[in-house]
C-alpha cells in the first residue's frame, strides 16, 4: 500500500489538510498527519484545533512514497522555517520522490528550488514565489513528481491527483463518484 505524509504547522489551513486526509484514506492510501511543532494539537489558520497522529521525530519517512503541503498562513512561512521539514522535500524530490503542495505552500518548494523547470500553480498572489516555476493558471498541475493546486475550493482535485499518483485514475474518479463530486444531479 502506498503512504504518504502531510505536514501541519501553526496557522495551516484545515479544509486543505482535511480533505486530502480524508480521500486518500478513502482510496486506501496510507496517511500520516504529522506536526512540526513540539505538540501533537496544532491550531489552524481559523483556529480549528487537530490532533496529529506523528511528531515529525516519529514519521516513517523511510516507507512514504509522498510528502503533502497544506497552505495557510502562516502555516506555510512556518513549513518553510522548519529545516527538518525542508531537508526531506529536497531529499525526496532528488530521490525522484512525490511533493506536492496547495495553496501558498507551493511556494515552498519554489524556494527550495523544486520547481525549477517545472509546470506549478498556486493560490492567486503567490506566483512570483514560484521560482523557476512555469505558473499555469489550472485547478491543479501535476509535472513529474510534482503536483501543486490552487487552494481550498481545488483540493478535491488536488486529492484526486494525488490518488491517481499513488493509485490509479480509476481509484481516484471511483472515490469523486462516492463524494458525488461534479455530478450532474
Amino acid at each position: 500500500m502506498a503512504k504518504s505524509l502531510i505536514f501541519l504547522a501553526s496557522g495551516y489551513e484545515e479544509v486543505e489538510m482535511l480533505t486530502v486526509v480524508d480521500m486518500l484514506r478513502r482510496a486506501g492510501i496510507g496517511i500520516d498527519m504529522v506536526s512540526v511543532t513540539d505538540t501533537i494539537e496544532v491550531t489552524g489558520s481559523h483556529n480549528i484545533t487537530i490532533k496529529a497522529e506523528k511528531l515529525f521525530a516519529e514519521a516513517d519517512f523511510d516507507n512514504a512514497d509522498m510528502l503533502i503541503l497544506p497552505g495557510g498562513m502562516p502555516g506555510t512561512n512556518n513549513l518553510l522555517a522548519y529545516k527538518p521539514l525542508t531537508d526531506k522535500l529536497t531529499e525526496f524530490n532528488n530521490a525522484g520522490k512525490f511533493v506536492a503542495a496547495v495553496c501558498a505552500a507551493p511556494s515552498v518548494l519554489g524556494a527550495l528550488g523544486i520547481l525549477n523547470g517545472k509546470n506549478a500553480t498556486c493560490f492567486p498572489g503567490f506566483e512570483e514565489k514560484l521560482t523557476g516555476a512555469n505558473y499555469q493558471k489550472k485547478p491543479v498541475v501535476r509535472d513529474g513528481n510534482v503536483i501543486t493546486s490552487r487552494g481550498m475550493g481545488t483540493c478535491i482535485d488536488f486529492a484526486g491527483e494525488i490518488i491517481t499518483a499513488l493509485d490509479s485514475g480509476k481509484k481516484a474518479e471511483e472515490i469523486k463518484n462516492k463524494i458525488i463530486y461534479n455530478d450532474n444531479y
